[in-house]
């Protein structure tokens, strides 16, 4: 877990995430954190002295926030197809209700040479994290019968977290938040056709 936040630290880091979905590490600055948290730039140095240490906390706090998602997942479906489907419709509603439009990890990923070793690290760490939980995930759909797989689990994992973080940049290029849905359905008919 990780340390409580005081509450400007708190909204500070509230802020930073929906900036880093909107636009990624270098869309921001301290001065525009300290307009809307009405804060001075120094207070916001108290809490944070750099942006790449604000990040890092962002970035692992997300990161840790789906750890706990993931296992509440294979503590709730012991039925691999339903924990996958589960995954995609945490972001299909998360998209299609305007909370959460990307994942973070995914829109500093396409930042990665531009950002501090820190945070790169944990953006690197989510992948790792997710591509092991789907492996796991489609191991065990493929134990009952109820995936194909054409290459190795990790592959396959990594084929269709490249399937989602691609519907979600579908769905923004396109302004068409419902197609991200329709889009990840194909790469799961392609897990499970017989």
């Amino acid at each position: 877990m990780y340390a409580e936040l005081s509450p400007k630290a708190a909204e500070i880091v509230t802020l930073t995430r929906s900036l880093l979905e909107a636009g990624g590490y270098n869309s921001f600055s301290y001065a525009d954190i300290s307009a809307r948290v009405q804060i001075s730039k120094a207070s916001i140095h108290y809490h944070f002295p750099t942006k790449a240490e604000l990040v890092r906390e962002v970035v692992a706090r997300y990161r840790a926030e789906a750890r706990e998602g993931l296992a509440m997942l294979d503590r709730q479906l012991a039925d691999p197809a339903a924990a996958l489907q589960a995954y995609v419709g945490y972001w299909t509603n998360c998209i299609e209700k305007g909370t959460s439009s990307f994942c973070i990890c995914a829109m500093l990923a396409a930042e990665l040479p531009s950002v501090p070793a820190e945070v790169a690290a944990e953006v690197q760490g989510h992948f790792e994290d997710l591509g092991a939980w789907l492996a796991s995930i489609l191991e065990g759909g493929v134990a009952r019968g109820q995936f194909q797989l054409e290459s190795s689990a990790p592959i396959e994992a990594r084929f269709f977290m490249s399937a989602v973080y691609g519907a979600m940049l579908a769905a923004r290029g396109l302004a068409d938040p419902r197609s991200f849905e329709a889009l990840v359905a194909v790469a799961i008919k392609r897990l499970t056709r017989a």
